[in-house]
């Protein structure tokens, strides 16, 4: 098949991660595979498979953004593209207006957050030939919301590229083995996107309570990984702030933007995910493949990942006592971390394999243009 692949996506998070890992998987699978990005866009150098002739630059300004769609369709024609599949909420019109200018081509979306979709769409996507939900959460909102007919969604659970977090794992038992006569600080961390949706400061005031128990002496280190997306840096700065007044400069740490999650990930003894919603998670689901145990506020998208008492613990949402109290019992019961980070490795390998969703999604396809 033919996919040109859209997003106009300015921050790379668990949506652009799936992205990546699609477009790569689909490229292996003998596909040809294009994109359409922004100038700025996280994913230009994620998308190595595709050669740089197939990745076009487009200004892709939102849902009225004209210009973009008529550059989409034009791309569409010349190419043949079979499938325009969207990933972004702003780039669903321009991508339906092209795919209607484009006649060969189908229009597929995909949907990866919770936040309900507005009335232009209802009008705007009539056309669409299928729409993938990331977790039967969101497809529950989108049918209830019955903006497209129930038989068009289809569930198509995010992926993890097990192997590069089994190289991760592999080298930080490998460090951790050489360092083995040196006293390494317990480690716990949140990985997402600076915001208030993700609960870092609740992570923060849960951190307080942990070092508190705990003491400078037997040590214990937080990371906070992810960029701030904001226009003046404020998530960043809050958090800062915070962490200043709460007297935790020296044990939290904030890592930015990080190439190397999955050896983050891999070094922590515990992965908390502070999160006021959750569509999926895909932080969860990578600490899951590492054999990390996770700590996760009770959101849908967790609920789907976590089971409770199994592979992690869940607790009530914006409750910072509980997640300290969670995580803490972890901490000081080495043998249970141990436990559930094992069982949650293998929940990973049986659920979360990239194999999986390439596959899932080439159905879609194939249902999108009348395939058998």
């Amino acid at each position: 098949m033919k996919i040109l692949q859209v997003s106009s996506a300015r921050a790379f998070g668990g949506g652009e991660r799936h992205l990546a890992d699609l477009a790569r998987g689909l490229s292996e699978r003998g596909h040809e595979v294009f994109a359409a990005l922004p100038p700025s866009s996280p994913l230009r150098d994620k998308l190595d498979p595709i050669p740089p002739r197939s990745v076009f630059t487009l200004p892709l300004l939102g849902a009225l953004d004209l210009t973009s769609a008529a550059r989409l369709a034009r791309l569409a024609r010349n190419h043949e593209i079979e499938i325009i599949h969207a990933h972004v909420a702003r780039d669903y019109p321009p991508a339906a207006l092209a795919a209607r200018l484009a006649p060969r081509a189908r229009l597929v979306i995909t949907r990866h957050v919770l936040f309900p979709l507005g009335r232009i769409h209802r009008r705007a996507l009539a056309n669409v030939a299928r729409v993938i939900a990331v977790s039967e959460t969101v497809a529950r909102l989108l049918r209830a919301q019955q903006i497209f007919p129930a038989d068009k969604i289809r569930v198509v659970t995010n992926a993890v590229d097990l192997r590069r977090f089994d190289e991760a794992r592999a080298r930080f038992e490998r460090e951790s083995r050489a360092r083995a006569q040196s006293r390494v600080p317990l480690r716990v961390g949140i990985v997402g996107e600076l915001s208030e949706v993700k609960g870092q400061e609740d992570f923060v005031r849960a951190a307080a309570v942990i070092a508190a128990r705990f003491g400078e002496g037997e040590g214990v280190e937080f990371v906070i990984v992810g960029e701030d997306a904001s226009r003046a840096g404020e998530n960043r700065a809050r958090i800062e702030k915070l962490v200043a007044e709460l007297g935790l400069t020296k044990q939290v740490r904030l890592l930015g933007r990080r190439d190397d999650v999955a050896d983050v990930l891999a070094s922590l003894d515990v992965l908390v995910s502070a999160s006021r919603t959750e569509s999926f998670g895909m932080a969860m689901a990578e600490a899951s493949a590492c054999g990390v145990p996770v700590v996760a506020t009770a959101t849908e998208g967790a609920r789907e990942i976590v089971a409770d008492g199994l592979t992690g613990l869940i607790v009530p949402i914006g409750d910072a006592q509980a997640l300290a109290a969670a995580v803490i019992s972890l901490l000081q019961d080495g043998p249970r971390r141990l436990a559930l980070g094992a069982r949650a490795r293998e929940s990973a390998r049986a659920r979360f394999g990239l194999g999986r969703m390439i596959e899932a999604t080439e159905r879609v396809y194939a249902e999108a243009l009348g395939l058998r």
